[in-house]
């Protein structure tokens, strides 16, 4: 069997496996429409006022985007590694010509459609619901690549998760433990008017700036308004994006285990 058959098999069967988990196909896409729901619809935003959620609809549109790029991988990649090694599956595994990096990338592309999906149903709720303008033009095609490289990105930091905690409870744990700051303090739901000055410098540590930020140059025009542009613009929060995915991804790949 040639690698691209490994790796097709490996995905139909995590596939099949994830779709028999009715309770997590739910909460999947339940998460993240919630949160739209709560945010963008019963607490309504009065640009202009101050606050939290004073920006115009679409300035928070990377940050619903955020939500499910980031909670989904860490959570389920963390977990499928987790449940492999209590069922000690990876010890059957190494038995197969089917590499760790491999697994990874099947893995991966299984999140990608779910992701891909659940991205998609978020767009047309945040639209419809908080009357966001996302502007409609060839480069907003530029969210494909920045939510693909995003699950790759966190997909190899689920992997390292699911290698250095000991069960499904702690990766869990952790996960939530990383993604909540990430989630609120990578320039996503909060302007950066809102927090101290030297915090600018500690958001480039974070991942989910680059795509919040690149996100943010394709669907929200700052025209009219006192925001700030993004430093980087769309090709080089892209670029920089690409860059730690192709990192994490290689570091993930190495710590799925082999054998216990």
């Amino acid at each position: 069997m040639t690698r691209v058959g490994r790796v097709r098999a490996e995905a139909t069967a995590a596939a099949r496996s994830f779709l028999r988990r009715k309770t997590a196909v739910f909460f999947t896409f339940f998460f993240p429409v919630i949160l739209v729901v709560v945010f963008g619809a019963l607490v309504r935003t009065q640009p202009g006022g101050g606050g939290l959620f004073a920006a115009p609809a679409s300035y928070y549109v990377p940050g619903y985007l955020a939500t499910v790029v980031l909670f989904t991988p860490l959570s389920r990649v963390g977990s499928e590694i987790a449940r492999h090694r209590d069922d000690h599956r990876f010890e059957k595994l190494a038995t197969t010509p089917l590499s760790r990096g491999e697994w990874l990338a099947a893995h991966t592309l299984v999140n990608l459609g779910v992701i891909g999906a659940a991205s998609l149903l978020i767009l047309l709720l945040v639209v419809s619901l908080t009357g966001a303008g996302v502007p409609l033009t060839v480069e907003t095609l530029l969210l494909v690549p920045f939510v693909a490289l995003a699950v790759v990105l966190f997909c190899g930091f689920g992997a390292i998760l699911g290698r250095v905690a000991d069960s499904q409870d702690g990766v869990i744990a952790a996960s939530n433990t990383i993604a909540l700051p990430l989630l609120f303090l990578s320039d996503t739901f909060l302007t950066p008017s809102l927090l101290p000055d030297w915090f600018g410098t500690v958001e480039y540590l974070s991942p989910l700036t680059y795509f919040a930020r690149g996100v943010r140059t394709l669907t929200f025009d700052p025209a009219g308004t006192t925001l700030s542009t993004p430093p980087l613009g769309t090709v080089g929060n892209l670029a920089v994006l690409a860059a730690l995915a192709v990192v994490f991804f290689a570091v993930g790949a190495v710590a799925v285990p082999r054998t216990e």
